[in-house]
């Protein structure tokens, strides 16, 4: 029991948790050979209400809140972390869509988003650099009712599976920075864009790669937020993926304790269970506790959002502790396991898949920049 989830919430929380035991966690490790996300399982989890719940109801959301969209969350990624991004994308972008778009533009695709009938992935970083926006080369000029895409994106989650994307270009000068980017909502299937995939060593079912853009025809109405203010405007939903990424690693932690904990608990050596001996024992109690402690940090970050309070400095503690500590906790899992857990399996896939997220989506010293300015003011840490 925390003081953040009422009972509705944790009713929701067990009802999200049999499906994922259910029909998730038995594909784990295939979907990770194949490296394909399985479609049919994504609509199921749509007609089950688990995809952007906490969208609103005047979009086809359920409006359940920030919380809610976080406990279901965390129940896909204790089963699968690469097949919980599908909840991780569809928030954040559902958010942007939702807020920023143009709704006779947006709302079939948040229909879509919602029923688990479309992946939406977010197309920033490019090969120059991804959290510096005064880098952004991906040029866009405006020719009439369209705009005109050149250029290149990396490293982008399902680059190869995604059906639409929400692409950041530079419409302003590049010494316009930040204020010059501007964010188009872009279906995967216009002429002039061709796709990569990468050989990630995690996260491999939702894979990440490139997208190249030549001479792509982009309907000026499908641009989210004002021209030259894409990256400010849109950017300010990042602070919800934050939280939910920190709650999506820290429960893939939580699995890979609790496995640990009963694993030693049963293993004898010397005539007791490993537990009894404190070099086995406490590792894993501290990894216990600071794991709890993040999650209730995390889920702090989604209760401010719910009541419209400041939360940013939150957030960005989220995405950067919440990665390493569960990369850290599980490493300490795995080699509890000894053998077992070196050799392919769960714990090995777990320790690739939670790796990712130490560099994308944020880095933990951009994130550490935005609480130092969020604590300190903008202008004393200028860079």
């Amino acid at each position: 029991m925390n003081p953040y989830l009422d009972d509705d919430l944790l009713t929701l929380a067990e009802h999200a948790q049999r499906f994922a035991q259910g029909r998730v966690a038995p594909g784990f490790q295939e979907r990770d050979q194949t490296r394909v996300l399985d479609r049919a399982l994504m609509r199921e989890m749509g007609q089950m209400g688990f995809i952007a719940p906490e969208l609103p109801e005047a979009v086809g959301g359920q409006g359940m809140g920030c919380l809610a969209a976080g406990v279901i969350h965390e129940a896909i990624a204790a089963a699968d972390l690469s097949l919980s991004y599908i909840n991780l994308l569809a928030s954040l972008n559902g958010q942007i869509l939702s807020q920023h778009g143009e709704r006779s533009v947006v709302q079939p695709w948040l229909d879509k988003l919602i029923a688990g009938e479309a992946l939406c992935a977010i197309a920033l970083t490019e090969p120059r650099g991804g959290s510096d926006a005064a880098s952004l080369r991906l040029r866009v000029e405006r020719q009439g009712d369209h705009y005109l895409l050149n250029g290149e994106k990396t490293s982008i989650s399902a680059a190869d599976q995604c059906d639409i994307a929400v692409v950041f270009g530079r419409t302003g000068t590049v010494e316009s920075g930040a204020h010059g980017v501007t964010a188009l909502l872009v279906p995967m299937d216009l002429p002039g864009i061709t796709r990569s995939r990468f050989d990630c060593h995690g996260q491999r079912a939702i894979g990440r790669g490139s997208l190249f853009f030549e001479n792509v025809r982009v309907p000026v109405d499908h641009r989210l937020g004002a021209e030259n203010k894409g990256f400010v405007q849109v950017m300010q939903g990042f602070d919800f993926s934050r939280a939910l990424i920190g709650l999506q690693v820290l429960s893939v932690a939580r699995t890979a304790l609790d496995e640990s904990w009963a694993y030693a608990a049963q293993r004898e050596a010397f005539g007791a269970p490993l537990t009894a001996f404190q070099g086995v024992s406490h590792p894993l109690a501290d990894f216990d506790t600071q794991v709890t402690s993040a999650r209730l940090l995390c889920l702090q970050a989604l209760w401010l959002k719910d009541r419209h309070l400041p939360h940013s400095a939150e957030a960005a503690m989220c995405k950067w502790w919440a990665p390493k500590l569960a990369y850290d906790a599980i490493h300490q899992c795995l080699l509890t396991h000894g053998h077992g857990g070196y050799d392919r399996g769960l714990m090995e896939q777990r320790l690739r898949d939670v790796l990712g997220f130490q560099i994308g989506d944020g880095t933990a010293q951009i994130m550490k920049t935005i609480i130092a300015r969020t604590r300190a003011g903008r202008q004393a840490v200028p860079i």
